[in-house]
């Protein structure tokens, strides 16, 4: 399987990148080709480092890592999503994973969702309607993603409307460290998933914590 990576050299799209790249064909794009090839060469010399070995891991633009995939992962801040897509094509029939969380930090973290009701949901309005959209990552912190010592024992709750996608979406999670992947319920459901990031958030500032994530048990 092909994971394509759009904004994969931020890091929390060079950590997923590594994350995955032992188990999947990984394309980090960006919008310099240059910075996504710098980046998959530092990301295989780290994974060699540890002993790790990968299937493939190349670099490439944003829309080539869209083109060239089965799933697409939006590793992109929310205040970004509409530019970024409405300069890309070729998503029919593609499974799009969206981790994006629209949210502000002002006195606290506060969840600012747009008037569709989540990230998630606005991305399946501009996307074309072929398109498998389910949201998975949200609440994972982007430092943990590149800390590859560190094993996430982290929840995953999943939110589709398409069964087969979201299974193969769950199943991609299920494959990533201890991760464990939870059907969340339909894509409607997504808001209630980005929403609990700027809890986490404000639960580890307020308690002095780090990384806080979830757990079902």
């Amino acid at each position: 399987m092909k994971i394509g990576i759009v904004g994969g050299t931020g890091d929390i799209g060079e950590g997923i990148a590594m994350r995955l790249a032992p188990g999947y064909d990984v394309i980090v794009g960006s919008r310099d080709e240059a910075r996504a090839q710098t980046s998959c060469e530092c990301s295989i010399s780290t994974l060699k480092n540890r002993g790790t070995t990968c299937r493939s891991f190349k670099g490439a633009t944003n829309q080539d890592a869209v083109s060239c995939a089965d799933v697409v992962i939006f590793a992109i801040p929310f205040k970004n999503v509409v530019a970024t897509l409405e300069g890309l094509e070729c998503f029919e029939d593609k499974i799009v994973i969206s981790p994006i969380n629209p949210m502000e930090k002002r006195d606290h973290f506060c969840f600012v969702p747009p008037e569709e009701g989540s990230a998630a949901l606005m991305i399946r309005r501009i996307l074309p309607k072929e398109t498998r959209i389910c949201s998975a990552f949200n609440t994972i912190a982007a430092n943990k993603w590149k800390a590859l010592g560190e094993e996430l024992t982290y929840s995953v709750p999943v939110c589709g409307d398409d069964a087969d996608a979201k299974k193969t979406v769950m199943d991609i999670v299920n494959t990533v460290s201890k991760l464990q992947a939870f059907d969340a319920g339909p894509l409607a459901a997504s808001s209630m998933v980005e929403a609990l990031t700027p809890l986490l958030l404000n639960i580890a500032r307020y308690n002095k914590m780090r990384d806080v994530g979830i757990q079902f048990m």
